[in-house]
């Protein structure tokens, strides 16, 4: 037995010193050594010339030799496998890696972060709400009753599986969903992707991205609601830029206004981007219509609000001098490369 535990020592010598810097080799070994006809199974085999009182002790010093010879296999197979012979050449690893291209953010993105900012520095908090809506949240709560004509302003998509449930046309959807809560003074912005049934071209799509402004609480004013709006357009378009409010007509807000802002482009002078007029419509905003706040349990004789909405797509378009809108969606890497920031 003496003699054999010497055998296995000088076996223990030779597997811990041997190499095999490549695949043929490696197999070599395993076939040497852990093969069924390897020198581990023929070592094995001496079990049986072994006094069944050292049985005990000698299996376990042949387990050891077996789980020895294992982890030098799997050592060299790890060695192999990571060095330059696996990818058959030659590979200087002191040369630098290849360059992993940078990713940026969407151009949507940037202008939706950078007027989202300029409203939570208001205390305005950004909520969110879901894509797929019941006609209540779209419609109904808005001031939007079944057949009402002004429906006919926003071509809408109804799922066909259930025709009271649409992709939303706007974000209002979130408003009401805030007001619902019951949790009063309320102040949010809400953006987010809705979607109407028009026709895509260079200047529209079936799909674009808006935000929306909500602030309840006790004796809002229409003088609030343009402060707020004064406030935002000298943060996004600079301090000379020259603002107006003209009448308008929407179901869930009175009185109702949109907002234009003196051509960025021409400084008011005239130009394609504003149709020669010298101004930009920005934004619809207007008064909480009371209807709006019975509908979600809020006092109309208590509390009063101011709401707004504007798109993404139009003042991304303007700041990035960008003519088609389909380009925002087509996922063209050479588009999207140039709002990768310098390094």
């Amino acid at each position: 037995m003496d003699s054999l535990l010497q055998q296995l020592e000088a076996y223990k010598s030779e597997i811990a010193s041997a190499t095999a810097p490549d695949e043929k080799q490696l197999e070599e070994f395993r076939i040497k050594y852990l093969g069924t006809k390897g020198l581990v199974k023929s070592v094995m085999g001496e079990m049986k010339n072994v006094p069944a009182d050292k049985k005990k002790e000698f299996g376990q010093i042949l387990n050891e030799f077996k789980l020895f010879t294992e982890q030098r296999y799997e050592d060299l197979k790890l060695a192999a496998d990571s060095g330059p012979a696996s990818v058959g050449t030659s590979i200087d690893l002191s040369l630098p890696g290849d360059p992993i291209p940078i990713g940026s953010r969407h151009p949507i993105t940037m202008m939706k972060n950078r007027i989202v900012s300029i409203f939570q520095r208001l205390g305005f908090a950004e909520a969110e709400g879901p894509e797929i809506e019941d006609d209540w949240h779209n419609f109904g709560a808005l001031n939007l009753p079944p057949h009402h004509p002004a429906r006919d302003m926003q071509d809408t998509f109804y799922i066909q599986q259930n025709p009271d449930w649409v992709l939303r046309t706007h974000t209002s959807n979130t408003q009401i969903r805030e007001m619902e809560k019951g949790k009063l003074p309320i102040r949010v912005i809400c953006p987010g992707r809705v979607y109407r049934n028009e026709t895509v071209s260079a200047r529209s799509h079936c799909f674009f991205h808006q935000v929306e402004g909500l602030y309840i609480d006790e004796n809002v004013s229409f003088a609030d609601l343009k402060q707020t709006l004064y406030f935002f357009v000298k943060e996004m378009y600079g301090k000379d830029v020259k603002v107006r409010f003209r009448p308008s007509y929407f179901p869930f807000t009175e009185p109702s206004a949109e907002m234009d802002v003196s051509c960025f482009i021409c400084g008011g002078k005239g130009c394609n981007i504003c149709k020669k007029t010298g101004w930009v419509e920005i934004l619809g905003c207007g008064m909480v219509h009371p209807n709006v706040l019975q509908n979600c349990n809020i006092d109309p004789n208590k509390y009063t609000g101011f709401a707004f909405g504007m798109g993404i797509e139009r003042p991304a378009l303007l700041k990035y001098d960008i003519n088609d809108i389909r380009l925002f969606s087509e996922n063209d890497i050479r588009f999207l490369r140039q709002f990768t920031p310098a390094i």
